[in-house]
């Protein structure tokens, strides 16, 4: 069965921190493009929303998702992960086969 992508609670929370400590919201992209080293690659940006996007909701924050991207994206979780690296958003995608150890290089 094939389901639409989501966001986790703490992502949504993290958008929100985002946006207090910006003074202003703003709507995270997800996206997926050709390259990188598994042969696809997430691009995870703030950006406005476009017309034919899909907007994932809550408490006012907005996570979007184009229409090319979205059958990449089906049954995916988008996540927030606070590391010993680092903090950012991360994808968790039960469609891809394999991924680099950076966690944005995936393929299918």
């Amino acid at each position: 069965m094939t389901l639409p992508p989501r966001v986790s609670d703490r992502a949504f929370a993290r958008l929100a921190e985002i946006a207090e400590d910006t003074g202003e919201v703003k709507a995270l992209r997800v996206a997926v493009d050709g390259g990188g080293c598994s042969g696809f690659q997430y691009d995870i940006r703030f950006d406005e929303p476009s017309a034919d996007d899909l907007v994932l909701e809550k408490d006012g924050q907005k996570v979007l998702i184009d229409p090319v991207s979205l059958p990449f994206l089906e049954n995916a979780v988008v996540d927030f992960a606070e590391e010993l690296i680092g903090s950012r958003f991360v994808i968790d995608n039960p469609n891809a086969s394999s991924s680099c150890g950076c966690g944005i290089s995936f393929s299918m």
